[in-house]
């Protein structure tokens, strides 16, 4: 290989230098987050606390609004999926009281719930009242979906309201009568 590099251009070098850098790190094993730690096989649908992050001196703690048992059961369908992120942000980030609090709320990749990012250092129970009073607000919406039109969504007709209303009110009861296992992630890891 060295012999090679003796002969190239600089911008040549300088992209395999960049190669070798990306490869090695490919190579290298990375520890396993946090989230692939929860035992997916016993998740249940619920509301759990995902992380807490201290920086300086704020905490952000992530909940996971879990609505499907993972691999059990078919995942959310996509446009109620994006109809939930519409209006739960909305809802969210023009609350009285949560909206200086919140930083996130979307969808997760394997589309069995969403995550909620709040500044502040809380439990699941502190935010059931404000999750129960956003998908009782959902079960009642009426109207244009906000942020649903071409210049504000890069998909905005992938809507389906009715759907959503269903995965709210389905989501919803667990909230109403919160259980340890809805609220606590399985005590074993993978």
């Amino acid at each position: 290989m060295e012999l090679l590099t003796g002969c190239l251009e600089p911008q040549s070098l300088l992209i395999l230098a960049l190669l070798r850098v990306t490869l090695g790190a490919r190579s290298q094993s990375m520890d396993k987050i946090s989230s692939f730690q929860v035992d997916h096989l016993r998740l249940k649908p619920g509301l759990y606390v995902s992380r807490k992050d201290k920086f300086a001196d704020v905490t952000l703690t992530t909940f996971d609004l879990r609505f499907k048992e993972p691999n059990r059961e078919p995942v959310m369908d996509q446009p109620a999926l994006h109809t939930i992120e519409h209006l739960g942000a909305t809802f969210l980030r023009s609350h009285k009281e949560w909206s200086p609090k919140v930083v996130y709320f979307g969808p997760m990749g394997c589309r069995t719930g969403f995550y909620l990012i709040v500044e502040g250092n809380y439990n699941s129970m502190d935010v059931i009242p404000l999750l129960v009073e956003m998908f009782d607000w959902v079960e009642k919406f009426t109207g244009d979906i906000p942020g649903a039109a071409p210049a504000e969504c890069g998909n905005w007709r992938d809507q389906n309201i009715d759907m959503a209303k269903w995965e709210c009110q389905r989501y919803a009861a667990y909230l109403r009568n919160p259980k340890k296992e809805h609220l606590e992630y399985p005590s074993s890891m993978v």
